[in-house]
């Protein structure tokens, strides 16, 4: 494999072999996962296979290994020319997301006295870990499938929340061509006790305050400053994205053969969108997509309780995204528009100033990019630009660099957690092999990711944020 640094920030893997497109990888030298011991950059050249696929194989900052396609992978297939969609491409936790709230009127300081007692009942109020349940406790397959297709919609409509909520969620809260009938009743079954649910392993419910501002302007339109107090939310679609993920899999890997598809990697099975297969898929996971954002609008109802009892301060979501999908987009390729499938697999949409998606107090600053770090560690607020040649996608999140049983192996979950309380971070987990799994220095740092999506063109500085307290599964 040939790799050429072009810039101090963007790699190219040369194209060669059943290469359709090179490889585009964003990262500086430290950033580059190691070829012996990580094949994130192995599976960006055989996404880059693909049928249909345009421009690059694209992998983001915090790129590392993942299922068939890296985890922050971005490639765009064009559905008019035999482009396929994967599974692999969207991932396990189809829809996993970031929401960020934000206090109308609590600053760091005003929130210390009580910041022990927020985090308390912040611990009893979300449930989390391996299939726990949820607050929201739905019986049966019809009042599932409402959420299916109206997603973080439905949920306020059942009194889960505000409309206004719904202006700053990615596709207003719910995304169109949702189909219940392709989710297996393995995954209906998954999915009717999780609703409103963290999860375990990186998810988490985060207690933060601005810590630095880069860009007064546009955080000032986003109620960010100095001081202020916010809540991050990451979690998906629990066992019934899970569930889909696999179930389609499985159809695909037998179906690629009838359209002539072969890939380098079985973990990239895939057919033709346009296809019976490629269509039931989206279907499913456009309703694994609904699942995850109610999710996500059911945990912010639970948090706003808490903050209210206890600070008697409002939540305002600054914006909800989903950094695991595949989106069927227009693009500018070559000079004309297409119609693409975009997938984004740990990788982020990053719209630039007044595109149309945007909500419409947002459209001349571009779109909130939430990138949190890890336990302990900043977390981000950028905003989109206007020439990111990425199908405007950026990072997710700082990415692994030790699998979780490398990081639990020799870490002391007491120690770690007394070591984040002594910088000031309380920590409420329900597995102390959870709370080593996630410590800080299993993951790339984030400080860079950041820089690095910067100065590369994928998203801009807006401010910085850092912990308080976290809620851990």
């Amino acid at each position: 494999m040939k790799i050429i640094e072009e810039t101090p920030y963007r790699f190219r893997i040369e194209q060669e072999g059943a290469m359709r497109v090179p490889g585009i990888v964003y990262a500086t030298k430290a950033l580059l996962p190691d070829e012996h011991e990580d094949m994130a950059l192995t599976q960006v050249a055989n996404v880059a296979t693909l049928p249909g696929i345009v421009r690059a194989s694209f992998a983001m900052p915090d790129v590392h290994w993942g299922y068939g396609f890296p985890i922050g992978g971005v490639a765009a297939t064009d559905v008019d020319d035999g482009g396929v969609v994967s599974p692999g491409g969207v991932g396990f936790d189809i829809s996993c997301g970031v929401r960020l709230l934000v206090a109308r009127d609590l600053d760091r300081e005003q929130l210390q006295p009580s910041i022990s007692a927020v985090m308390d009942h912040l611990d009893h109020a979300i449930p989390r870990g391996v299939g726990t349940k949820g607050v929201w406790r739905v019986r049966d397959r019809a009042t599932l499938e409402c959420v299916l297709s109206g997603g973080a919609r439905y949920a306020v409509e059942q009194g889960h929340g505000v409309a206004e909520d719904l202006e700053r969620c990615e596709d207003g809260g719910v995304l169109a061509g949702a189909d219940a009938t392709a989710v297996s009743e393995r995954a209906i079954e998954r999915g009717l006790g999780q609703i409103g649910s963290l999860g375990s392993g990186n998810h988490f419910l985060e207690v933060q305050t601005v810590d630095r501002v880069y860009d007064s302007a546009v955080a000032t339109r986003m109620g960010l400053a100095e001081g202020r107090v916010c809540v991050m939310i990451h979690t998906g679609s629990r066992g019934l994205g899970h569930q889909i993920c696999t179930d389609h899999v499985r159809q695909m890997e037998a179906a690629m053969s009838r359209y002539g598809i072969t890939v380098p990697d079985r973990q990239l099975a895939c057919v033709p969108v346009a296809s019976p297969e490629g269509q039931a898929y989206l279907g499913a996971m456009n309703a694994a997509a609904n699942y995850g954002r109610a999710n996500r609008q059911l945990l912010t109802e639970a948090t706003r309780r808490v903050f209210e009892a206890h600070t008697a301060t409002t939540l305002d979501v600054l914006y909800d995204i989903s950094h695991n999908l595949a989106k069927i987009e227009q693009h500018h390729v070559d000079g004309k528009t297409r119609t693409l499938c975009v997938h984004r697999k740990g990788a982020t949409r990053s719209l630039p100033p007044h595109h149309p998606a945007l909500p419409a107090d947002l459209a001349e600053v571009g779109q909130p990019v939430l990138i949190p770090g890890t336990m302990g560690t900043a977390s981000y607020v950028l905003v989109g630009v206007g020439d990111n040649p990425a199908f405007f996608s950026t990072a997710h999140g700082a990415g692994r660099v030790q699998s979780r049983h490398a990081a639990a192996r020799g870490t002391n979950a007491d120690v770690l957690r007394k070591s984040l309380k002594d910088r000031g971070i309380l920590v409420r987990g329900t597995s102390r092999r959870g709370l080593a799994e996630e410590k800080p220095d299993a993951y790339k740092d984030v400080d860079e990711v950041i820089e690095t999506s910067d100065r590369a063109g994928l998203a801009r500085k807006v401010a910085r944020l850092v912990p308080l307290g976290v809620v851990k599964g």
